[in-house]
């Protein structure tokens, strides 16, 4: 027995060290015929309730295979039967892969499909081939700068919130639940337009691009203040009474003991706002700030196309989504490192 359990520790790190893994042993569900088959089952009467059959893949499929001479009905079930067993074999291709392995295709099969639906639009690449430099050198440009100057203002609203809230200081506890409350409970479209409408009836005229800033920084920096308070709150109490017994003051305590443990806490969540953030900047077309998304709309008006632009600025956006997840990632392991088994 002490021999197993040796051989059983030396084992874990290599385990550990496997990519997308940790220390906890998953069910595999997909390969399990309980779940397997009946989900198959299921695409199956979703494919033939839908009418798979009629759509531009299931006729491509169709004529692929001569079964157009068949009623509309049978070509319907026998082009959703070929997709059904298309995905099983598919599955039981991919499920026999490593992790990794299953990751990547995964996610190249996905992209694939999402090509081949955009491609059926009947889309103008010649447009979008004219238009996609304005879009990044303009847009995307104006987009980043609104956006991280958000997120950064935001983040400071947000730290000096929490701890507010983790005061003893009855004031201070009540202007950051009311602040959160308040940029909480409002939309944030009707932020921008309160502080790029309202603040003129006061006698300060803002300019659009610094009222879009504030209206993201404001309204983030209140979600962000509860994901702060909740990283500050997950140390345990011992950590600041033993900076108080080193002779550590309040402030040297935050910035050298409880934020570097509790960014493990706060950098996902963080990383989740400003994805989110980069999304929600395109609010601020509203007031007439030229970025990515106004000027994908305003673009695709000269020649009436709309969908060639608005499926150009979806695509920047999820790159730069794409971007941002794998810059979270690295940050979060380089905080996690320490609980790294």
């Amino acid at each position: 027995m002490p021999e197993l359990a040796l051989e059983r520790t030396r084992a874990r790190p290599a385990a550990a060290a496997r990519p997308f893994a940790d220390n906890v042993d998953y069910p595999p569900l997909l390969g399990r015929p309980i779940v397997f088959l009946p989900g198959l089952a299921l695409l199956f009467e979703a494919l033939r309730w839908w009418g798979f059959g009629a759509t531009a893949i299931g006729r491509g499929l169709s004529d692929l295979l001569g079964l157009s001479g068949l009623s509309p009905s049978t070509e319907n079930v026998a082009v959703a039967a070929l997709a059904t067993l298309v995905v099983g074999l598919n599955l039981g291709v991919v499920m026999r892969l490593k992790l990794r392995w299953q990751v990547y295709v995964v996610w190249l099969e996905l992209a694939l499909l999402i090509l081949v639906f955009f491609h059926s639009f009947n889309l103008s690449f010649e447009f979008i081939r004219r238009k996609i430099g304005f879009l990044l050198t303009q847009g995307l440009t104006m987009t980043l700068y609104i956006s991280v100057v958000s997120i950064a203002i935001a983040s400071v609203l947000a730290l000096l919130g929490a701890m507010a809230k983790l005061s003893s200081n009855g004031m201070a506890i009540g202007v950051a639940n009311f602040y959160t409350s308040l940029f909480r409970g409002i939309p944030l479209l009707m932020q921008i337009y309160l502080i790029y409408m309202g603040l003129p009836q006061l006698g300060y005229v803002v300019n659009a691009v610094p009222a879009g800033i504030a209206a993201l920084s404001l309204c983030y920096g209140a979600y962000m203040t509860e994901i702060f308070r909740a990283g500050i709150e997950s140390i345990p109490k011992g950590q600041w009474e033993a900076a108080r017994a080193l002779g550590l003051k309040p402030g040297a305590t935050l910035t050298r003991i409880i934020l570097p443990q509790a960014m493990r806490v706060i950098i996902p969540p963080t990383g989740n706002q400003f994805i989110a953030m980069l999304k929600d900047s395109s609010l601020v077309s509203v007031v007439g700030v030229w970025e990515l998304m106004y000027l994908a709309r305003t673009q695709g008006q000269t020649e009436f196309r709309h969908i060639e632009m608005m499926i150009t600025a979806s695509m920047i956006y999820w790159l730069f989504s794409i971007v941002l997840e794998l810059i979270q990632a690295r940050i979060e392991r380089h905080f996690g490192r320490a609980h790294a088994r």
